[in-house]
């Protein structure tokens, strides 16, 4: 009987069919797309199961499937179990299905996975379609040798819903400290009180505006959050909170056009020659996209080491999987800063979007939250 799975699941498993199949991966460009010249042969990948670790190992014809288990210092043991062999057409053939399944499946996010594919999966004991590992990697891959070091990777597919490079949730608040005219708490409770809706944080702060109010920045809600932040730059808090702002009130949410509008208004009030010439602020968000990208979490503290994963592979609208790896560390950094957005987070989850007061202080919390545009 056949059975459902998610979209992003489904991107995950095509990636990882895709790449066993063709033994190689595409670099991609900073525009996300393919470079037609270079590709890195792929000799092993190792994946994550329910019942342990697989290392799918390819080969001229076939793939060898070997289950074991990897030790603390990193060895992989062999478990007393059959190996596999599988031909990389067979995962050709299972990854041209589930593209087409998420190509031509639009609207609901779940689609039923067809008979054929399920007997495939069923075959390679493939249970969990989006694996499940501790250090927030998907597989990781070796390149150009079976006995060359494993490198961890995210996977992202722009042909289902992705996960934020940022979802700190209510740690990644940042606080606005409202000045300019002392509202009394039947104003406060009436700018609260604006209905639910797609602009309802927007219309709290022309509200807000409009009755005498300021908005300035004040801190970073959580302690550990703050000083993530600092050590990209003393000052980017304070660059963060204006592009959030900015998001809101201005209706732009590409990381790369926001950036250009921060360049104009300059909240740092930084000289001109460092603006236009060193690129200060582009290089300061390109540095906090590539720590998002290698690690760097809101409630985790993060002193500049990686964590263990290395870079993104991405499936674009045409099904191609692209390479972007912190070797390439330019082309990388420029990837994201062209191709992510700031987006909205649940006001209720996350706790922002209101008038609260701390302290005899009210304050007004925007979230940050930070994701890849489908195209």
């Amino acid at each position: 009987m056949a059975f459902e799975a998610t979209k992003r699941e489904l991107g995950e498993l095509y990636t990882f069919f895709r790449l066993l199949a063709d033994g190689k991966v595409s670099l991609g460009t900073p525009q996300a797309r393919k470079v037609e010249t270079e590709s890195w042969p792929v000799a092993l990948i190792q994946r994550e199961e329910h019942d342990g670790t697989r290392r799918y190992y390819i080969e001229q014809e076939n793939v060898r499937i070997v289950s074991g288990t990897v030790e603390n210092d990193s060895t992989f043991t062999v478990a007393d179990k059959e190996e596999q062999n599988i031909p990389r057409e067979d995962f050709g053939g299972a990854a041209e299905l589930i593209l087409e399944l998420l190509k031509t499946t639009a609207g609901s996010d779940m689609i039923e996975v067809p008979e054929g594919l399920e007997g495939f999966l069923d075959a390679i004991n493939i249970y969990d379609l989006e694996a499940k590992t501790e250090d927030r990697t998907d597989f990781s891959v070796a390149f150009w040798h079976v006995e060359a070091p494993l490198t961890g990777f995210n996977v992202r597919c722009r042909l289902s819903s992705m996960n934020p490079l940022l979802d700190g949730g209510r740690t990644a608040n940042l606080k606005l400290e409202q000045s300019g005219i002392k509202f009394a708490t039947p104003t406060v409770n009436k700018i609260n009180a604006l209905p639910e809706s797609p602009t309802e944080v927007t219309e709290r702060m022309l509200m807000i505006e409009r009755l005498g109010g300021v908005l300035k920045y004040s801190d970073v809600a959580d302690r550990v959050f703050r000083c993530n932040l600092l050590m990209i730059d003393l000052h980017f808090p304070r660059m963060l909170a204006e592009m959030v702002r900015m998001m809101h009130l201005d209706g732009i949410s590409r990381v790369s056009e926001l950036t250009e509008r921060i360049k104009e208004i300059n909240p740092l009030k930084i000289k001109d020659e460092l603006i236009n010439k060193h690129g200060f602020y582009e290089f300061k968000m390109k540095q906090f996209l590539l720590a998002l990208a290698l690690g760097m979490r809101p409630a985790k503290i993060y002193n500049g080491t990686d964590s263990a994963v290395e870079g993104i592979l991405l499936v674009n609208a045409e099904g191609e999987v692209l390479c972007y790896h912190q070797s390439e560390r330019r082309t990388f950094a420029d990837f994201l800063y062209l191709n992510t957005r700031f987006e909205k987070g649940s006001v209720d989850k996350d706790k922002y979007g209101f008038l609260e007061k701390e302290n005899g202080v009210y304050y007004f919390r925007l979230n940050v939250k930070i994701g890849l545009t489908k195209k």
